[in-house]
């Protein structure tokens, strides 16, 4: 029998074309496959891992991928192709599964409203593209139209252009503002409910006096439906996160809308350089990652997911709620996170304890866990990016810590 050394010196001489196998050297079945020892990099660094029983919060990495999804990253890092042809038929695909006219994958939602407002302001115009964000002086258009209850921190996304924020309240307010400099109507999903006007008058507005409507729905899938819902409501531009319930790359996104918008986007975008959106970049492995993480979000069986999630929820609440003092309640966002949430409170004079006490006790622990929340005798606990069995942890420690705090 050879020795491994020698089968090692044997291989050298053989063509690498013959030699590679998916791109490993193939070794004769009798001899043990060179594997190299896999790196724990979160130990090799002292990077503290935890349970997420959160949600899909970007200080906390987001969500986790799946391994079809990872399988798509590795698979395209193994090959050379163009940025652009990839972007095209890669939204092509996209495209067609959210009922868009054309669709990109994007650095995230952030970068998503700001390229797809950079495309309204451009449009194909190579100068005006360099312009940006210098935009006084220009002929093109300034201004950005929010409800008052819709403009938060991400609507610096729009203003990253060089555009500003003018605020609405009532359909009213909506027809005073609009004038020769506005460039766009933008609608935030997530609260709605905060704002006078709905969805569906708001895109009538848009098309009333022929201003270009967009909306954000960065964290609001599920319900699947959303990701076209707002594309057949008639909204010029959709963004949405990619690294969420979607469990895509955390640093992708997409960019959904009209046709002529998403091409014109597309100039402030990598490869192309001297424009906004250069730092903007994402690769061929986060497009083909994206896109498999899509496909199988659309293609997943929601209900069987919902009642497992259901399931981990009650799991927790059963275990937690016979305590003495502590109250329990499952709700489900209507809006963003919309998954089964259980808010956890208790009565101060029999447990002694803060919510952020108890955070940090659960933080602490081994393993360490992290829930949301944080009120003076209250948190929050999601389970739908949990690990199977997870909840299990998750309830089994909550019950020690409230145990141990009552009075």
């Amino acid at each position: 029998m050879l020795s491994r050394r020698k089968i090692i010196k044997h291989l050298s001489s053989v063509p690498l074309l013959g030699g590679l196998i998916g791109g490993e050297v193939a070794l004769p079945s009798t001899a043990a496959p060179l594997v190299a020892p896999k790196r724990d990099l979160f130990k090799e660094f002292g990077i503290r891992t935890f349970i997420n029983a959160a949600g899909t919060l970007t200080y906390m990495t987001g969500s986790l991928m799946h391994d079809e999804v990872l399988d798509a990253i590795n698979y395209g890092a193994k090959e050379f192709c163009l940025l652009d042809e990839i972007q095209d038929k890669v939204g092509a695909k996209i495209a067609t599964l959210t009922h868009a006219e054309s669709a990109v994958v994007t650095s995230g939602a952030f970068s998503g409203m700001t390229l797809g407002l950079a495309g309204i302001l451009t449009g194909m115009d190579q100068k005006k593209v360099e312009m940006l964000p210098h935009i006084e002086g220009t002929g093109m258009k300034t201004e950005v139209i929010c409800q008052k209850a819709h403009d938060i921190v991400y609507n610096h996304a729009l203003t990253n252009t060089g555009c500003k924020i003018v605020q609405v309240e009532t359909v009213e307010d909506v027809a005073k503002a609009i004038n020769e400099k506005t460039a766009l109507m933008h609608f935030l999903h997530i609260e709605a409910d905060k704002g006078k006007i709905m969805h569906e008058e708001w895109v009538a507005l848009g098309k009333k006096h022929n201003i270009p409507t967009s909306i954000d729905i960065a964290a609001d899938v599920p319900p699947v439906e959303n990701l076209w819902r707002f594309n057949d409501m008639g909204f010029h531009f959709v963004v949405v996160s990619g690294g969420k319930a979607m469990r895509g790359p955390q640093s992708a996104g997409l960019l959904m809308g009209k046709k002529d918008i998403i091409s014109a986007a597309r100039l402030h975008m990598p490869p192309r350089g001297f424009n906004i959106g250069r730092g903007m970049k994402v690769n061929k492995e986060e497009i083909f990652g994206m896109y498999v993480a899509l496909e199988k979000f659309i293609n997943e069986d929601h209900a069987k997911v919902w009642k497992t999630w259901e399931d981990g929820i009650a799991h927790i609440d059963n275990a937690i709620k016979t305590i003495a003092g502590v109250q329990t309640r499952v709700d489900v966002p209507p809006l963003g996170n919309h998954t089964p949430t259980l808010r956890i409170s208790w009565d101060k004079t029999k447990l002694n304890i803060t919510g952020k006490d108890l955070q940090e006790a659960m933080r602490k622990g081994d393993p360490s866990i992290e829930v949301g929340g944080g009120g003076p005798s209250n948190i929050n606990v999601t389970v739908w990016m949990m690990k199977p069995g997870q909840e299990k942890i998750v309830a089994k420690r909550l019950k020690e810590e409230l145990s141990k705090a009552a009075v």
